[in-house]
């Protein structure tokens, strides 16, 4: 049984589909959430040759951006569910394994973005990241084709797809 859930909310289709799968559970086992968010710095490369003024207009909408996600995600919890939100001003994946320790969360529930093992192996996982550091169970969910496509504007086929992690 669950009783304190981790989900890394990031606005993409997969972790949309992890927080309909935390909410879920949260429910039936009588859980708290935590979703956590990472506020993504700008490239370094965005900064060459800006000014002050410039670099701090970049982060504040590296921040506002991080708290609309969070908002939207926050809202779609019920209000029948204790929730907390966070936001993670480090990598994510570090911030994550960081907070299931500082938290006491007994399951992080996080999208996969399916990039497959090369592209993985190349640009880093987050969710392989997580699955091989965590100390306790990971979900890992893939949204659906259909949503997938939805999001890229193309017609929607598909089924539902869960890949559940085990440790």
């Amino acid at each position: 049984m669950f009783h304190n859930i981790l989900v890394a909310v990031d606005g993409s289709p997969d972790a949309d589909q992890a927080l309909t799968h935390a909410i879920d559970l949260a429910r039936c086992q009588h859980a708290r959430l935590t979703l956590m968010t990472a506020v993504v710095a700008p490239p370094a490369t965005a900064y060459l040759g800006a000014a002050g003024e410039a670099v701090s207009t970049l982060a504040q909408d590296a921040e506002a951006e991080a708290q609309g996600v969070q908002l939207r995600a926050r809202d779609r919890v019920p209000d029948d569910v204790s929730v907390t939100t966070m936001l993670c001003h480090q990598p994510i994946a570090t911030g994550l394994i960081r907070q299931i320790s500082d938290g006491h969360h007994d399951l992080v529930v996080m999208g996969s973005r399916g990039r497959g093992a090369v592209r993985a192996a190349l640009l880093g996982s987050v969710s392989h990241y997580v699955l091989h550091h965590s100390p306790v169970p990971v979900l890992i969910v893939h949204a659906s084709p259909e949503s997938q496509q939805q999001e890229s504007g193309a017609a929607a086929v598909g089924e539902k797809a869960l890949e559940p992690a085990h440790r």
